[in-house]
């Protein structure tokens, strides 16, 4: 059903002068004038105001004042923290270490992507045998100036002679396609446009693949995305040629992928529609003359109802193996034989365990499964029938990725991270059950010098809620130490454990790092995130509030050096605790966040979080939505903690109004001293691509921001004598 948002009364939206008066500033800032308007909207028979949506549109005239304004007025704090150069350095020297991905094989060569330590994009690298000489086969260092135009995502063909990529400029959602000869490194002619949130899938002999993308947008920051189709593209054509294979005009929120099984047999279809956990999978017979025959003729609906999620593990003729969550909310695999799929046919082959089955691949003959326990990773592999042959010794407390694989070989890569340990690649051998070192990074810190806790505390509900947390061996937990609380509880997404440069720089400077596992995370499965979302989205605030209550209970820290950083969903978390409880925080940091609640599914693909947050066009959801969405609850008067918000002015995914809005009217309502600033990105989207050198300038202005407001006076003198204080 359309979400256009209901305006019942509204007055005109046309932005004030830039030099109407702002808000009465704060006691000890002047913040740059952000005119009130007086566009009212009435939501089922309530009137809610909406002052700045003039700031809607960020390239209006008056919106590029405002940006430049606060850029200027958060320069200007940020510059006089002395430590803010030495905490750069600290950064930069830190970040100078060489990294890989995991690697994976096809058609005879391995690719793998590396940065040396500060190129802005990693390279992505192929190679004849794991002992053999490297080649560059992308360089997105060399296609823009300032590192802000990156690589997406790509996939090699069946035979290794060519690489569908994928181009970013800025930040962008939206991608351009582009492909290049392996052999000769030159690119084809072949430039496809208006991809997004699309992967490719080649046909088995080459000649073309399978990409989704939206009709072209008239505004490509704010126009909804709908009406998503898939597409088949021939290799040496114009992409006006490509062949419309599916597509459902009925339901313009609905989106599908095209992958090709291993035999090259059938087309998987898969369906989405939103962020839901659920899906619908199709099947597309790739016989001969498909090309010729109308969308959607011969294809078999294998799962339609839309009742959970289907993800495609394998095939093998015609039978396949999913992961669903269909009468598993914590995850179980199953086999479907296309001869006989009605579900009282379906055989399960791994069945709900304990614990979440976060991922499932098939390497060889075998099923290598990824298991969560309290957000920590477990592997085990078992046969195709489900019987299990071993665990996966680990190296410690941690989180995997990788294990792709295919049914020809027993070889597969994966990757293991830790809090303080840098992610580190292995090889390994399903047949032999044997983990080999591939590449262990080589940072500048010494692990020995911090511990991982992982704890568990109730929330205000009573509820069981895990947290991890990271500093230096022999902390004095005496109330006094700077601490960064972190979050998300969204959309099923689960926070274990991960290392990041940036965190080590903390640390050193005697801070404290906790991730609090909320509700609406996907850590125990398809119930928790459940219970974080729509009418039960306050309990992930509740959550989040009980960890920084126990954090200062426990001795860790005290309001005035306590932080709270989340981004996206996150950015909806940090402000939404700032708003209710802003006695509880020193610092707060939303990054890109999602502000708006009442607005939020207006622009891009916002339509798509619905199934978590629920919509303004509802009558009782939007109670619950009026109820905490920043944007709309802040109070004149109230003391709110020091805020530094950061977005980018062209992110097309949380578009930067919400960003916008809430710091206009954060500044409005400071009745205290702390600063309310806003850092502002005129060359960065929603985080994905951005280079390096813009992520360092951006962390080294966090800490500093940290560093003053939370009154820290940190020893730097281990950084090779370098101290500000």
């Amino acid at each position: 059903m359309p979400l256009a948002l209901l305006l019942l009364s509204a007055c005109g939206t046309k932005a004030p002068p830039a030099t109407s008066p702002g808000a009465a500033p704060g006691p000890a800032f002047a913040y740059p004038a952000a005119a009130r308007g007086d566009t009212v909207d009435d939501y089922h028979g309530t009137p809610v105001a909406d002052p700045y949506r003039w700031l809607e549109d960020p390239d209006a005239p008056e919106s590029r004042t405002w940006i430049e304004a606060q850029n200027a007025l958060t320069r200007s704090y940020l510059d006089a923290v002395p430590q803010r150069q030495a905490i750069q350095d600290r950064l930069h020297a830190l970040w100078n270490y060489e990294r890989i991905g995991v690697p994976f094989h096809q058609g005879g060569r391995y690719f793998w992507t590396r940065n040396d330590g500060l190129q802005n994009q990693p390279v992505l690298l192929t190679a004849t045998g794991l002992q053999a000489q490297p080649t560059v086969l992308l360089d997105p260092n060399t296609w823009s100036a300032d590192g802000t135009v990156s690589l997406r995502t790509y996939a090699i063909d069946e035979q290794a002679r060519h690489i569908a990529y994928g181009v970013s400029d800025g930040g962008s959602d939206w991608t351009t396609w582009k492909v290049r000869d392996i052999q000769s490194g030159q690119d084809l002619p072949d430039e496809l446009r208006w991809s997004k949130f699309s992967g490719v899938s080649w046909l088995k002999d080459g000649s073309g693949f399978f990409y989704s993308r939206f009709p072209e947008p008239t505004e490509a920051l704010e126009d909804l995305n709908e009406n998503s189709a898939l597409y088949f593209h021939k290799l040496g054509t114009q992409q006006s040629q490509d062949l419309l294979v599916y597509h459902d005009p009925e339901h313009p929120r609905r989106s599908w992928s095209g992958s090709v099984t291993d035999d090259g047999r059938y087309l998987v279809m898969t369906g989405y529609e939103g962020t839901e956990p659920r899906s619908r999978v199709h099947i597309l017979p790739l016989s001969r003359g498909w090309q010729d025959r109308p969308p959607g003729q011969g294809v078999v609906k294998l799962m339609d109802s839309f009742d959970a999620g289907y993800y495609r593990v394998s095939s093998q003729g015609d039978r396949f193996w999913f992961w669903t969550n269909k009468d598993a909310p914590k995850g179980r695999v199953i086999a479907v034989d296309l001869q006989k799929p009605s579900p009282a046919d379906w055989t399960e082959v791994v069945p709900q365990g304990e614990h979440v089955l976060q991922s499932c691949n098939r390497v060889g003959d075998t099923l290598v499964l990824g298991w969560m326990k309290d957000a920590r990773s477990e592997v085990e592999v078992r046969d195709l029938q489900g019987t299990p042959i071993r665990t996966v010794e680990l190296p410690g407390v941690g989180s995997i990725s990788g294990f792709a694989g295919d049914p020809d070989r027993d070889e597969t890569f994966y990757s293991f991270t830790g809090f303080t340990d840098p992610a580190t690649i292995y090889r390994y051998d399903v047949g032999t059950g044997e983990s080999s070192l591939f590449m262990r990074p080589a940072v500048d810190f010494d692990p020995a010098g911090f511990e991982t806790k992982q704890i568990f505390y109730t929330s205000k509900d009573g509820t069981r809620v895990p947290m991890f947390i990271t500093h230096k061996k022999g902390l004095e937990l005496d109330g006094n130490n700077p601490t960064i609380l972190y979050g998300y509880g969204g959309f099923n997404v689960s926070q274990t454990p991960w290392f990041s440069v940036s965190n080590q720089v903390w640390m050193e400077m005697g801070g404290v790092y906790a991730v609090a596992n909320l509700r609406g995370g996907g850590e125990y499965g398809e119930t928790w995130h459940k219970a974080g979302t729509v009418h039960d989205k306050q309990n992930v605030f509740d959550d989040f509030i009980a960890a920084a209550e126990y954090l200062q209970g426990q001795g860790y820290t005290r309001p005035e050096r306590l932080a709270i950083q989340g981004g996206s969903n996150g950015g909806l978390l940090v402000g939404a605790v700032l708003t209710q409880r802003p006695e509880l925080f020193g610092a707060a940091l939303p990054a890109v966040g999602v502000l708006d609640m009442l607005r939020y599914h207006t622009w891009t693909i916002g339509w798509a979080w619905k199934s978590d947050y629920g919509s303004s066009e509802d009558p009782e959801q939007f109670k619950t939505l009026l109820a905490y969405s920043p944007v709309h609850n802040t109070r004149p008067g109230t003391a709110y903690p020091a805020t530094m918000v950061t977005t980018g002015d062209h992110d097309d995914r949380v578009v930067p109004a919400h960003s916008f809005k809430f710091t206009a009217a954060l500044q409005h309502a400071q009745g205290g001293s702390a600063p309310i600033l806003a850092r502002i990105e005129t060359r960065g989207g929603h985080g994905a691509g951005k280079p390096t050198t813009m992520v360092i300038e951006e962390l080294a202005d966090r800490y500093a921001f940290l560093v003053r407001a939370l009154a820290m006076d940190p020893d730097l003198s281990a950084w090779g004598g370098v101290d500000a204080r």
